[in-house]
């Protein structure tokens, strides 16, 4: 699946990853996630949202968490 919903824009939000070029950055997106909110709910609470928008939240999360990271303390 492309991330076509996934915007990142120096000028827009600090460059942080946004959907679809609006305001709304996939990091608060995955925080109301994490915080209990249903995608119902979230598309309620910002009607510019679409449900797809949110699948590609969490599937750029998932490829977020794909990297590995290697502790340098031992």
């Amino acid at each position: 699946m492309a991330l076509d919903r996934i915007t990142f824009n120096p000028r827009l939000m600090q460059g942080q990853a946004c959907i679809r070029g609006m305001r709304l950055t996939v990091s608060l997106i995955l925080n109301l996630i994490a915080n209990g909110m249903t995608t119902k709910e979230i598309i309620e609470e910002y009607p510019d949202v679409e449900e797809e928008d949110i699948t590609q939240c969490l599937l750029y999360a998932s490829m977020i968490a794909k990297e590995e990271y290697h502790s340098l303390m031992k």
